[in-house]
């Protein structure tokens, strides 16, 4: 079941009498027990899109379709009991410094109405769900970043919402305490089901917990597809550059030196990565593989590969041997110096090749 639609969104500024088109006829859709993320670089929208699904920011144009209500046409009064079904983690926490950690997961349900004895069972059962009920009296300066930003994933989840909005949560933590906060998320949308749309310009925390990706850059979605494809098949250059593949780490001009044949990026499927398929061909096909840079990716569904390879041997053999790579699955892209490695939708491998 869809839990948010979103159609043709559109929100600008004006900055010093320039047009600024922070969102630009965005369009998605995210559903129950689906992690979608939404990934770019600074100043692509993405923080601007999220302040505008809940209406904190109000767009231009275009529809926001939740809990079968279209939010652009709706009253304040609607919006606000509205927004009480979306959760939201914030990147700084935005937490409390005068309460404790008890009244910050209470805070949502106070401003709801609910009496203390009312909400009690509800922060206590939070705080147990994070591993901090030995910290309920104690203040968010006590605290780790990492436990202060389980704190903050626990007031969100403080009013039983449907989607959670998570807005560059892991980007002011260190790599010990992103790990531990991906891992809550993790077990908030495997034990609850909820919806989350997922804001990071990071790709390894992207890889870590989204099922689709959204790419955005200058206000706009330029691509989208589940991870496996996205990693397997970039087709835009600001993707490819994002994934933090082989072209980051080596220069492609590099590559190009360090063999005379041509140069193939081979991109490898879950039921794959673990297949001999290179020392396979090899010797059916009687070719030198030359591997000059490869990583394996865990994403949430299953490990993808890839290999940068040459293949030296008969043209006919090199042929043979990408023909059977193909058909097994293996996403060939071919490098080009000057555009790197091209798209590899509805490859023939016989162009490849040349």
């Amino acid at each position: 079941m869809c839990v948010i639609r979103v159609e043709n969104l559109k929100k600008s500024f004006l900055l010093d009498k320039t047009v600024i088109h922070a969102v630009n006829d965005v369009s998605f859709s995210v559903k129950e027990g689906e992690v979608f993320g939404l990934i770019g670089l600074s100043g692509a929208g993405k923080s601007t899109l999220v302040r505008c699904l809940n209406l904190l920011e109000r767009p231009d144009s275009g529809e926001i379709w939740f809990d079968g209500l279209n939010l652009v046409e709706q009253d304040d009064s609607v919006l606000r009991e509205k927004r009480c079904r979306m959760g939201i983690i914030f990147q700084h926490f935005n937490l409390f410094m005068r309460k404790t950690v008890w009244e910050n997961v209470a805070y949502p349900l106070r401003i709801a109405g609910k009496r203390t004895k009312e909400l009690a069972p509800r922060v206590d059962e939070l705080l147990d769900y994070i591993g901090l009920s030995a910290h309920a009296k104690s203040y968010p300066a006590e605290l780790s970043g990492g436990q202060q930003q389980r704190v903050g994933i626990a007031r969100a989840l403080a009013m039983s919402p449907r989607l959670l909005l998570s807005d560059e949560a892991t980007s002011a933590l260190d790599p010990v305490n992103t790990e531990l906060v991906l891992s809550m998320l993790k077990k908030v949308v495997e034990d609850l089901g909820i919806a989350v749309v997922l804001i990071t310009h990071q790709m390894e925390v992207a890889k870590a917990l989204c099922d689709r990706i959204a790419v955005m850059e200058h206000g706009r979605i330029i691509e989208e597809n589940t991870v496996e494809e996205l990693f397997l098949r970039p087709r835009h250059p600001v993707t490819r550059h994002m994934i933090r593949g082989f072209d980051e780490d080596m220069p492609l001009a590099h590559l190009t030196e360090l063999t005379s044949a041509p140069v193939y990026r081979l991109g490898f499927r879950s039921h794959s990565v673990t297949r001999p398929l290179i020392s396979d061909i090899s010797r059916r096909f009687n070719v030198d593989a030359n591997i000059l840079a490869g990583n394996i990716n865990a994403l949430v569904g299953g490990d993808v590969g890839y290999l940068v390879v040459s293949f030296e041997g008969e043209e006919d053999a090199v042929r043979g041997a990408l023909n059977s790579l193909y058909e097994d699955g293996v996403e060939i892209l071919k490098l080009d110096p000057a555009n790197g490695f091209n798209n590899g939708d509805g490859i023939n491998v016989k162009e490849v090749v040349r």
